[in-house]
């Protein structure tokens, strides 16, 4: 038997640690001494203790660490399901530190050269379209910021089974509308959208008449620069927001290997400002 000092010290995790771990059941004492509540590790957990730090170091959380242990076995098809969904977390990490270095390079090369890193917002255009009335097939959620690419996912896995299973025809790409001004509590007033011929129940109509159009190639992060443009661009032209901002999904993101390639036409429906003499 070792006592918690001795487990301490060979596992290099904290006694502060252990006795937290002990608190939430991830790994008990195999001993305690009723009379002064000295705590004792068996030989047999230091393996255990290690498989712990193991999962730790590949960002598990301790409810996720938890849930590994349940199954007592470390070869499992539970385990290497649970290590390929991390495997795949730290890649889209990794990816999206690679972005922001390539973007970080890329300002700093404009600060080298004398220019303004917000320069490539003169590359992004803001034309005037008149958008026709469509057809709907919708549905309509309050989504939190950090579920959207779930909630992506499945309005539209449910849209598409409906469009299968009553064998309406698309007329145009996937499209979402944002019917709130700001985020909420309740989150955002959101529209998961797909245009089709047939009237039918669960589709609406929708006009959005003239609006300003940017096509963007990139990923869904640039977005928020084009509405910015858009805003400028309305502000400058005598013109104001009048109705829900809107995308539509050129590409099918799924199918796109890069996220750089990923082409989205972003809508912003406008009406021009009476001017008062």
């Amino acid at each position: 038997m070792l006592s918690i000092g001795e487990f301490s010290n060979i596992c290099k995790v904290s006694t502060k640690t252990l006795r937290y771990y002990a608190e939430i059941g991830l790994l008990e004492p195999s001993e305690v001494n009723p009379e002064n509540g000295y705590r004792y590790y068996s030989i047999d957990q230091l393996e255990k203790m290690l498989f712990i730090s193991r999962l730790k170091s590949y960002s598990f959380s301790l409810e996720e660490v938890k849930d590994i242990l349940r199954d007592d076995a470390e070869k499992s098809d539970k385990l290497y399901t649970a290590f390929l969904r991390k495997k795949q977390e730290i890649e889209k990490q990794l990816y999206d530190y690679s972005q922001l270095l390539n973007q970080l390079d890329s300002d700093m090369a404009a600060i080298e050269q004398g220019e303004s890193i917000m320069s490539y917002m003169d590359d992004i255009n803001v034309h005037l379209v008149d958008v026709p009335q469509m057809c709907l097939l919708y549905v309509r959620k309050s989504v939190q910021q950090d579920d959207f690419p779930l909630e992506y996912a499945k309005s539209y896995e449910k849209l598409f089974k409906t469009i299968a299973t009553t064998h309406l025809t698309m007329c145009g790409a996937p499209m979402v509308l944002f019917h709130s001004s700001e985020y909420t509590p309740a989150g955002l007033d959101t529209e998961f959208a797909i245009p089709v011929k047939e009237v039918v129940t669960g589709t609406r109509d929708f006009t959005p008449g003239l609006c300003l159009k940017t096509v963007v190639k990139g990923p869904y992060s640039d977005l928020a620069s084009v509405y910015v443009k858009q805003t400028e661009w309305a502000e400058k032209e005598g013109y104001k927001c009048n109705g829900p901002l809107f995308e539509i999904y050129v590409t099918d993101p799924s199918q796109v290997a890069d996220a750089k390639d990923n082409i989205t036409e972003v809508y912003y429906p406008v009406k021009k400002i009476s001017m008062k003499w």
